[in-house]
C-alpha cells in the first residue's frame, strides 16, 4: 500500500493505518519485541529514536506496541502522533518503586490516578485538574492480574521527572521533594515513576482512553526500614496482565457495538 508522506507522523515514522486502535506502550525500546511476541503476526513497523513500533492482532483485532523513551515530554509525543493514527485505547506497561511499604518488589501497581509532580502535564491542563486512569482500563487489568493470580496492588503514583530519589539528592530541590514524599506516603501514595501524570492528562485532552500497569522493581522505604527488598528487572508479569486486558477491552468493546 503506497502512503502519501503527509500522513506520516513526524516522530514515531508511522502512517495512518500502520498501528490498531490497542497500542500498549512500554519505555524502553527493547521491550517492544517482547511485548509484540504476545501478538499474532507481528510485524516491525518503524524504529526511529526511541520509539519503536510494531503491529499485530489479538483476538482478530488489529493492536500495536510502541515504546516511549523516559519521561513524560517523549510520552506526550507518542500518544499524540498514534492518536493521530488511529489509536483510541492505552496501556502504559512499565516498572516503578514502591513507596507503600506494603508494595513489594515483583508486586504490580494499577495505578488509578497519578500525582502530577512532573512538567509535562501541566502544558495541556491546570494543576488542579487531576490525572486519572480511564475506568474501563482499569477494571481490565484488575481482571487480567486476578485471573493470573498476581499480585497487585491499585492505587495513586507519583509521577515526577527526576529519576534521582529526593534522598539522594543534597540540594534545596531535593528537601523539598522529601517533605513532599512524606505527604505523599501519608496519602497512601503507592509508588513513584515518570510517565503516568502526562499520560493520563494528554489522554483526557485528546478524549481517549489510558491505563497502567508496573512492575515494583524495589522499593526504598522498605530499605529503610530494614525490610526484604530484592531488585526486581523482569517485567512479564506486568507485560502478561496489559496484554490479556486488552483482550478485555476488545471483547467488551464487541459486545457495546451490538
Amino acid at each position: 500500500m503506497h502512503y502519501a508522506e503527509e500522513e506520516m507522523q513526524y516522530h514515531l515514522q508511522i502512517h495512518n493505518g500502520q498501528v490498531g486502535k490497542y497500542v500498549i506502550l512500554p519505555g524502553d525500546p527493547k521491550r517492544c519485541e517482547k511485548i509484540a511476541a504476545y501478538f499474532e503476526h507481528p510485524v516491525l513497523i518503524a524504529d526511529s529514536r526511541e520509539f519503536v513500533t510494531y503491529t499485530g492482532t489479538l483476538e482478530g483485532e488489529t493492536v500495536s506496541v510502541t515504546s516511549t523513551g523516559i519521561g513524560g515530554p517523549s510520552a506526550a509525543i507518542a500518544m499524540e502522533e498514534l492518536f493521530k493514527a488511529g489509536a483510541h485505547t492505552f496501556i502504559r506497561v512499565g516498572t516503578c518503586g514502591g513507596i507503600e511499604t506494603e508494595v513489594q518488589s515483583g508486586d504490580l501497581v494499577i495505578a488509578t490516578g497519578a500525582v502530577r509532580a512532573e512538567g509535562t502535564s501541566r502544558e495541556y491542563a491546570p494543576i488542579e485538574y487531576p490525572a486519572v486512569a480511564n475506568l474501563d482500563v482499569i477494571c481490565a487489568l484488575r481482571e487480567a492480574a486476578r485471573d493470573q493470580a498476581i499480585r497487585f496492588h491499585t492505587g495513586v503514583c507519583r509521577a515526577r521527572t527526576p529519576l534521582r530519589t529526593a534522598r539522594a539528592a543534597g540540594h534545596a530541590g531535593g528537601l523539598h521533594a522529601a517533605a513532599a514524599l512524606g505527604a505523599w506516603k501519608k496519602m497512601g501514595c503507592l509508588a513513584s515513576e515518570m510517565e503516568s501524570a502526562a499520560l493520563f492528562i494528554v489522554a483526557q485532552y485528546l478524549r481517549v482512553r489510558c491505563g497502567a500497569v508496573f512492575l515494583t522493581m524495589a522499593n526504598q522505604e522498605r530499605e529503610v526500614l530494614g525490610l526484604s527488598n530484592p531488585v526486581v528487572h523482569d517485567t512479564d508479569m506486568a507485560v502478561r496482565v496489559g496484554v490479556e486486558a486488552l483482550k478485555k477491552l476488545i471483547a467488551q468493546d464487541r459486545m457495546t457495538k451490538l
